[in-house]
């Protein structure tokens, strides 16, 4: 008879407890700060912290194979380290693509200048957007430390514990972050990508460019080497740069040695057709006077000349 009546006053014990457990959500804030001063001075909270210790202990001993540190993510890691090298993330400067447009700012200053205010603009947005992120990081990591500590007074909670769950914050935040380094990589390519083409489109003269530059090298091929002041006139004909007019005539005069051939045809044909237009200048220029003189030009070389 007692032993029923003990077992129905624990199974009323533990009906009570479960209750006050599942009723902790609906307390207030005083209410809950009450409770916690109850239980920090009942003089049985010494046991009931040894009691959990020593079940800790038991949990810890067969999970703790599987707290080992996570390696860094590769994949993280190629996004750190391209964000570096365009000058996104860390300190500012002008990155792989910034030292592409380096070269070429003779060639358009005006489209260096978009391409930096547009990377300006993509790292503006990162780094605003990355602040938000470790802010929000920062908050969140300070509350469940600051909530850990304080449960630590009635149950055992280590430092290491800490530790180990704030880098379980980090990696949870580091996965978010994640998408906005790779959005941002992304835009980064892409405005490499439009860049580098503008930049290959500019490579390649016009057609009227490239008549002109082989009409001066094949009636020059004597001294293949136009004067500073040839190289300006030929620029503004061409609507190039002189940096770009030298490096034309550098690469025809290697093609023109490597083949010899194809290049002596070429030759002549550009030697026919400045005879051609010569002749039509001078009949022109007969017409004009009344005379009926034969038209004068040049002809085609006869030898190859020294190309240097």
């Amino acid at each position: 008879m007692k032993q029923g009546e003990e077992l129905d006053g624990r199974k009323q014990d533990i009906g009570d407890i479960l209750q006050q457990i599942m009723s902790i959500t609906d307390q207030s804030l005083d209410e809950a700060q009450a409770k916690k001063h109850a239980l920090n001075c009942h003089r049985m909270k010494p046991a009931l912290f040894n009691v959990l210790c020593e079940i800790k202990e038991k949990t810890v001993l067969s999970i703790r194979g599987s707290q080992e540190d996570e390696p860094p993510d590769p994949q993280l890691m190629r996004l750190d380290n391209m964000l570096l090298a365009e000058g996104v993330a860390g300190p500012e400067k002008g990155g792989a693509a910034a030292a592409a447009a380096a070269a070429g700012v003779h060639e358009n200053q005006a489209e260096h200048s978009e391409y930096r205010a547009k990377l300006n603009q993509i790292r503006q947005i990162y780094h605003t957007e990355l602040e938000k992120y470790e802010q929000a990081c920062n908050e969140f990591t300070t509350h469940v430390m600051n909530l850990l500590r304080e449960q630590s007074r009635t149950r055992p909670i280590s430092p290491k514990e800490i530790e180990r769950m704030v880098g379980i914050i980090h990696r949870k935040f580091s996965a978010i972050q994640m998408q906005l380094k790779q959005s941002t990589c992304e835009a980064v390519m892409i405005l490499r990508s439009r860049f580098l083409d503008a930049r290959r489109k500019r490579r390649n003269f016009s057609k009227q460019a490239t008549e002109i530059l082989n009409e001066y090298f094949y009636s020059h091929l004597s001294n293949p080497y136009p004067s500073e002041e040839a190289k300006e006139e030929l620029a503004r004909k061409c609507n190039i740069s002189v940096a770009q007019i030298s490096n034309w005539f550098g690469n025809k005069r290697i093609r023109y040695k490597k083949n010899i051939g194809k290049a002596q045809e070429e030759a002549s044909l550009y030697a026919a057709k400045a005879a051609a237009t010569q002749g039509n200048r001078s009949t022109q220029g007969g017409s004009q006077s009344g005379g009926s003189g034969p038209p004068s030009g040049g002809s085609a070389p006869s030898s190859t000349p020294g190309v240097k």
